[in-house]
């Protein structure tokens, strides 16, 4: 997240760990790392300053508490400063009156559509059911683009490409989803224009009557987001921002802090390409994981959100009885690869992120790509009982999954790899830190 700023954020709490003397000298040299990355980040040059000013005033005159290192306290110095930098508090949607209508802008390209279908999906899992109105008369193919979006997920959309009359389209939308719960509209995206902007917000304000005006932010605009943010605050109280395209966007930092010294409430983010690559704007869960600490709460939460419980249960019942299969380690790929890019969910783990490159972390998604093509290859006979799987049958499975016989025997020695250390700690009832290292770097070798 955030191209270059995490991992060298990471690398300084890391050589902050390994230091065995914090004094003022140790204390200078963290600082002006942490200086120099977020200028490489793009965040603004006078608040870099200031937040750095903040950290070594605090690190060289505060005693720590009881029971905390001096190290440890740094480290809680910095945490608590860049949480602040960015805002203390989640501010999510507060759906409490029907219809909740949403109003998104956004400048032309700033991901405004897809960020739609990602809010949907999100919308979703909270157990909602929210339909689509198109206004944007500008754009070609934005009523296609919307559609391919909503129907994927079944969700219902109010356009028409022929009528080129948003504030029309904005009226019969209304009408034709009054009584849903939550109703999105999309719009025009701009130019550079930010009056045109605001015009337009205007105009549809005035019919849609917003619970909720979103803008849409390129975080790879970097400090120019804030001129953006500021615009839009001063025209509207009920203003938030989503910032998309944070994942490997070398002046997303710019883009956060510039946003959040407006004082306008960030209250998503965009973390990639796929439709699930959204979330909740945390201060202190985002900081925690750019800073290589992990975010554990969030790790939860998305396993609740993308886990089925019940195979989820099985899978594990069968892991700790000795009846694992390959049905079993087929679910269990299927469950990460739910949860999102290997990397994002080994960043959220404490004491991992920034430890496994993103190659290794990379190689470990292909190759767990690559056992599941080659899992759909077996027969149910084959996945139920894997013991039958001889030479003919890996010729078979190599051929139909377009891959070398050898790789097919790699997939076997690693279920059975996985299946003795299941033995090690059946009815333990937990996995042990080791079994899941030893199991991690079998995919790292």
């Amino acid at each position: 997240m955030l191209g270059s700023l995490g991992e060298n954020l990471t690398n300084t709490m890391k050589k902050l760990v390994g230091m065995s003397v914090i004094d003022k000298k140790t204390i200078k040299e963290v600082v002006k790392e942490i200086q120099r990355a977020l200028i490489q980040s793009d965040v603004n040059i006078a608040l870099v300053l200031n937040l750095s000013k903040k950290i070594e005033k605090r690190a060289l005159e505060e005693e720590p508490p009881k029971g905390i290192t001096p190290r440890e306290y740094v480290i809680t110095i910095i945490y608590e400063e860049m949480v602040n930098l960015l805002g203390r508090e989640a501010v999510g949607l507060d759906i409490n009156q029907k219809p909740y209508k949403i109003l998104f802008l956004g400048l032309q390209g700033s991901g405004k559509t897809t960020t739609i279908g990602k809010m949907c999906r999100f919308l979703q899992k909270k157990g909602f059911n929210p339909a689509v109105v198109c206004t944007d008369t500008w754009r070609p193919a934005a009523y296609e683009q919307l559609k391919q979006l909503t129907e994927e997920m079944q969700i219902p959309l109010y356009g028409d490409p022929e009528n080129k009359d948003a504030l029309d389209l904005a009226k019969k939308g209304l009408n034709e989803f009054k009584n849903k719960k939550v109703i999105i509209f999309d719009t025009a995206g701009r130019h550079k224009e930010e009056s045109d902007l605001i015009a337009e917000m205007d105009q549809l304000d005035d019919i849609i009557q917003p619970t909720e005006a979103i803008l849409v932010i390129d975080g790879t605009i970097g400090q120019q987001a804030g001129e953006q943010a500021k615009a839009f605050s001063q025209a509207t109280d009920i203003g938030s921002i989503i910032i998309t395209k944070l994942d490997g966007s070398a002046k997303g930092g710019g883009a956060m802090s510039a946003v959040a010294e407006t004082g306008a409430p960030i209250k998503f983010i965009g973390t990639g390409e796929r439709i699930d690559d959204f979330e909740l704007f945390d201060p202190e869960r985002f900081i925690s994981r750019l800073l290589g600490m992990g975010d554990i709460r969030s790790l939860i939460e998305k396993a609740e959100e993308n886990i089925d419980e019940d195979i989820a249960e099985k899978t594990m019942n069968n892991m700790m009885s000795g009846k694992f299969s390959l049905i079993d380690m087929k679910n269990q790929f299927d469950m990460m690869g739910k949860m999102g890019p290997m990397q994002q969910v080994l960043n959220m783990i404490p004491g991992l992120g920034g430890k496994i490159p993103k190659e290794a972390s990379k190689m470990t998604e292909d190759k767990i790509d690559s056992f599941k093509v080659m899992l759909s290859s077996m027969t149910q006979e084959e996945l139920e009982n894997p013991k039958i799987i001889k030479q003919s049958r890996i010729q078979r499975i190599a051929r139909g999954a377009g891959v070398d016989e050898s790789e097919v025997r790699a997939l076997l020695k690693y279920y059975n790899n996985t299946k003795k250390a299941m033995k090690g700690f059946g009815g333990r009832g937990r996995l042990r830190g080791s079994t899941m290292n030893r199991m991690m770097g079998h995919f790292m070798k």
